[in-house]
């Protein structure tokens, strides 16, 4: 599948900023079932000087130097995408849960992932929340699948209700959230078993196909996770928003231990006041 992305930023703030550094993760990463054909990064006002890098998960990073007041700034990434991720595993072909628990212990990429981070620290609820999909010698895959549909089954989308600062014990609290809680649920329980899980940021379709189901999570960056079936099985991403697996409907900017990893865009601003936020995102075929 092809696709065509835009996402638009803009702040305006009440007094002007004098000088700003801006870090962004707008690119979306290549990956041998995503192929980047085209992307840009636009911004107004003109920065002084623009850096890029690959950071610490290996995604791409831009940073911005604005030296000059301002009173709005502006960005726009575009970019055109073809995807063909594959189908996942049969459910019997991966291994027990435990058992890729201890191969995680032994693995360094994933180990690392299984580790607590600063916005996902251990937490017992949610640690006994995600068990109850994975009994004695259940496969992983299956209790994943499991686990995906009681989120989307026992939590309800509701935009404005939570924040970047939300807990996963507030979350439990009040069952309602977004895209961005619920994936942080279920890395924060996964971990809390001994399996490795990431937090993946992107895209999913804007619009759904004629007589298709609309999309939660869409018209704003989303988010999903990505769960370790082994080192024979690799990575699996998981969409509990939606209750799907990652397959054509999703395009990875990239991944991290949690949010504040993979934050499209963040910055230091001297001056400002107050500021309005406006985000429009749109994914469709190309």
């Amino acid at each position: 599948m092809r696709w065509r992305i835009r996402h638009a930023t803009a702040y305006r703030y009440a007094e002007p900023v004098d000088i700003a550094t801006h870090m962004l993760h707008l690119s979306p990463r290549a990956l041998p079932q995503q192929q980047v054909l085209w992307d840009r990064v636009a911004c107004a006002p003109e920065p002084a000087r623009v850096a890029s890098d690959i950071d610490h998960f290996g995604n791409r990073v831009t940073w911005l130097f604005l030296d000059r007041p301002h009173a709005r700034f502006e960005v726009v990434a575009e970019a055109e995408i073809e995807v063909a991720f594959p189908p996942p595993p049969p459910v019997g072909a991966s291994l027990p849960w435990e058992e890729v628990a201890r191969a995680a212990a032994r693995d360094a990429g994933a180990a690392e992932f299984t580790l607590p981070s600063p916005l996902l620290p251990e937490h017992a609820g949610a640690r006994d929340y995600v068990a109850q999909s994975f009994w004695p010698g259940r496969p992983l895959l299956a209790g994943l699948l499991d686990l995906n549909a009681r989120i989307r089954r026992d939590f309800t989308f509701r935009a404005g209700v939570t924040s970047i600062g939300t807990t996963v014990g507030q979350l439990l609290a009040q069952r309602a959230g977004v895209c961005q809680d619920f994936s942080q649920l279920m890395i924060c329980g996964l971990r809390g078993l001994g399996l490795p899980a990431r937090y993946v940021s992107g895209y999913i379709r804007t619009r759904p196909p004629p007589g298709g189901a609309a999309r939660l999570g869409a018209d704003q960056s989303h988010a999903w996770v990505g769960a370790w079936l082994g080192p024979a099985l690799g990575w699996i991403d998981l969409d509990p928003t939606n209750d799907l697996v990652v397959q054509e409907e999703h395009v990875v900017l990239g991944w991290g231990r949690d949010f504040n990893d993979i934050s499209p865009l963040r910055g230091i601003i001297l001056g400002g006041g107050q500021h309005a936020l406006e985000v429009s995102v749109d994914l469709s075929p190309a």
